[in-house]
């Protein structure tokens, strides 16, 4: 199975939200009541119904205001912390594709992987006590698609295509335009890369993580901790197992007729 890149050309993003809106509409989610606060980002933040958001930045360099608009939503990391963090197997699962997928039927509500994102990505509903956060568009990409946001972007921003082919156009085009890859951290690959326009730190945008890394809480949660649990599990599931091959099933005693 092919591994995969989005790769997102910052320098050509017009602020059309035409990804954003694809978004929501490829995978049903409700629009949101919002209010202007003094921004065109809008809504202000990613949520349990946004998963895809462009985010609006005025950046000031050289007393020069640069206005840079970026689309944001999950960078599918190679080794992703959220994942690593779940404590319900088949909630968050890492694809073949390098796509990072939740399962809403196995979500706890416990927001460790809320804690655990470098990129501050996953969102709650506190009502339905689960996390949601974008998919890549997995039920498409594995249809031969491309993601509905890169489909729907118009100006080529957005580009989708195997891992080698997207690394070696995102190095190619960053030169071009004199600017970085974001992440660039060789020790945290991402399935998303952004080329920033020249002179744009990544420091410089609101919602980003300069030195992405595995939270220290996450290695020793996956490391030490968490293997106990699962022996734990596996204990409690093997005595009651135990139990039953000795005892046999448990029955119900009822009471008979004369009070014997």
């Amino acid at each position: 199975m092919a591994e995969y890149i989005k790769l997102i050309d910052v320098t050509k993003c017009t602020g059309c939200r035409g990804c954003q809106v694809a978004c929501k509409q490829w995978n049903s989610l409700p629009a949101e009541k919002t209010m202007f606060t003094g921004s065109l980002q809008n809504p202000k933040d990613l949520s349990y119904n946004t998963w895809t958001l462009i985010r609006y930045d005025e950046v000031v360099k050289d007393g020069r205001l640069n206005w840079v608009m970026r689309h944001d939503a999950c960078l599918h990391c190679d080794w992703p912390a959220c994942a690593k963090a779940c404590p319900s197997p088949g909630a968050l699962v890492k694809t073949d594709e390098g796509a990072v997928v939740h399962n809403a039927k196995y979500c706890i509500g416990c927001k460790a992987c809320i804690a655990a994102c470098p990129f501050d990505i996953p969102r709650n509903n506190p009502e339905l006590e689960k996390m949601a956060k974008c998919t890549l568009c997995y039920d498409r990409i594995t249809e031969g698609k491309k993601p509905a946001c890169v489909t729907a972007c118009p100006t080529g921003c957005l580009a989708f295509g195997p891992k080698e082919e997207m690394i070696e156009k995102a190095h190619k085009r960053a030169e071009e335009v004199g600017g970085l890859i974001y992440p660039n951290n060789p020790k945290y690959e991402t399935h998303v890369l952004y080329i920033l326009p020249a002179g744009i730190q990544a420091s410089d945008l609101q919602h980003t993580n300069p030195n992405p890394s595995m939270p220290l809480s996450v290695l020793l949660w996956k490391n030490l901790f968490k293997p106990f649990t699962l022996i734990g599990i596996g204990a409690v599931a093997g005595g009651a197992f135990l139990h039953y091959l000795i005892k046999g099933p448990h029955k119900v005693h009822e009471k008979k007729e004369g009070g014997e």
